[in-house]
């Protein structure tokens, strides 16, 4: 049986870490910047025989196809009609989507639109013959994409799931107005978004405000301020009353001291995937696995001696620890799980 110990590593820094940045704009985000999703119905045609035959919303799918081109199934009833439509094959009811980008579009642009199939066996080989997309305003009946085009299959193994490449045009404007009562609103993204960093970037902002304005410091410190962990509201000065764009241009290029998002492990237990940020730290606990006895311990308090690192194990230590005896992947994702369940997991444990 394996019994290992885990210690803190301790020692005396020889020099100041230099501590690294980045730009606003790799963290966060201006409110009214967000991708749009249009979605609607379509018909796939050309397949070889594995669509799906005498289905009631294939069929009603098709004659109204055949409606809106000027050839009616059924002068005399729309059962009728239908009836001739109980032995197709060749077509299937779908699915479509398109993803309108952050920056919004404008009519006649063309973007990808991926299409799942609702029946049939498969959709290899067919062609979207058509689609009407609306917004995700569901109470919005404008039309704002067509969609046709050869459908690819990226998986073979999901054949009812493809992509028309270029295949959705548009057919009206999307914009994504980023000014609001004449302010914009940064959002933070969900990785680093905090109280510490809202206030570091509400004070780096607020210096930044200083050199536009030259007005007292209440004032201007009035124009800028964190609604919650993720949300600042900043009002643009005068001087960029009128250009908005170069406001938020020069407000995104802002740089900050790069910010520590929340101690995490992210497992993924079907690819066998441990990922660690440096910062995880584990409690004391001994664990007891098949044949391997972890015990991870701080070192005792004459140990200590720089009092600026913390005392307690990493568990980054840990898994190399294990890794070292070759304990198999899926056996320290148990002991992770083990020690997360047992209250000594000092950072959140994502499952993949």
């Amino acid at each position: 049986m394996f019994r290992i110990c885990v210690l803190t590593c301790l020692g005396i820094a020889s020099c100041v870490p230099v501590m690294a940045s980045t730009r606003l704009k790799n963290i966060c985000r201006i409110k009214g910047q967000e991708e749009n999703v249009l979605r609607g119905m379509g018909l796939v045609v050309g397949l070889n025989g594995t669509g799906e035959t005498n289905d009631p919303m294939t069929m009603r799918a098709i004659a109204r196809a055949m409606e809106i081109m000027g050839n009616p199934l059924a002068m005399n009833g729309q059962q009728a009609g239908l009836d001739d439509l109980r032995k197709m094959k060749n077509a299937a009811l779908v699915m479509v989507t398109a993803t309108v980008p952050a920056t919004g579009a404008r009519r006649g642009d063309r973007l990808d639109c991926y299409v799942s199939g609702l029946n049939g066996k498969s959709l290899a080989g067919g062609r979207l013959a058509f689609a009407a997309l609306q917004g995700p305003n569901t109470q919005d009946p404008r039309v704002y994409a067509l969609c046709q085009g050869q459908l690819t299959i990226d998986d073979e193994s999901q054949p009812m799931v493809g992509v028309v490449h270029g295949g959705c045009q548009m057919e009206a404007d999307i914009f994504t107005p980023f000014v609001r009562d004449g302010m914009i609103t940064l959002v933070l993204d969900k990785n680093h978004a905090n109280f510490q960093t809202a206030a570091e970037i509400t004070q780096l902002i607020y210096e930044r405000l200083a050199n536009y304005e030259a007005t007292d410091s209440r004032t201007v410190k009035a124009m800028v301020r964190a609604i919650d962990a993720a949300n600042i509201v900043i009002r643009i000065p005068e001087t960029f009353s009128r250009d908005p764009v170069s406001f938020a241009s020069d407000i995104l290029e802002t740089r900050i001291a790069e910010p520590e998002p929340e101690a995490r492990v992210v497992i993924n237990p079907r690819a066998g995937t441990i990922v660690i940020s440096g910062d995880v730290e584990i409690g004391d606990v001994i664990v007891s696995h098949k044949n391997v006895v972890v015990e991870a311990v701080a070192p005792p308090a004459f140990a200590q001696i720089d009092v600026d690192k913390s005392s307690a194990p990493k568990l980054e230590q840990l898994v190399t620890q294990l890794n070292s005896l070759k304990v198999p992947t899926a056996d320290v994702i148990d002991i992770i799980r083990g020690i997360e369940r047992n209250g000594k997991l000092h950072g959140r444990l994502v499952i993949e």
